[in-house]
């Protein structure tokens, strides 16, 4: 069975139980700042695992102290879908801080 598109009420609602995140257009995004470079590249090692796990990959951009991710379903079309906030939560599971902006 597809992934099904999500309706704007659905992400607004889902949204709102994860704090950093935000639906930038027809994606789901978050910037995380971590103390430095190791750290930040820590997290990318750790949200690459995650996206294996879920077979859901999200674009990943490292700075010098920060991660950004932003996420959609292809196989919906580019929507926002169930799969983009699973693998939100999975990351926020793991983020250092646990919600660190």
């Amino acid at each position: 069975m597809p992934t099904q598109p999500l309706s704007q009420k659905e992400i607004e609602d889902r949204l709102r139980e994860l704090p950093g995140w935000s639906a930038d257009g027809d994606r789901l995004s978050r910037t995380y700042r971590l103390a430095d470079h190791f750290a930040a590249t820590a997290l990318v090692v750790h949200v690459a695992r995650i996206q294996q796990e879920l077979d859901h990959h999200s674009d990943l951009t490292l700075g010098y102290n920060s991660v950004a991710l932003s996420v959609n379903t292809h196989s919906a079309g580019g929507a926002v879908t169930e799969k983009d906030f699973e693998l939100a939560e999975r990351v926020e599971g793991i983020a250092p801080g646990h919600g660190a902006h």
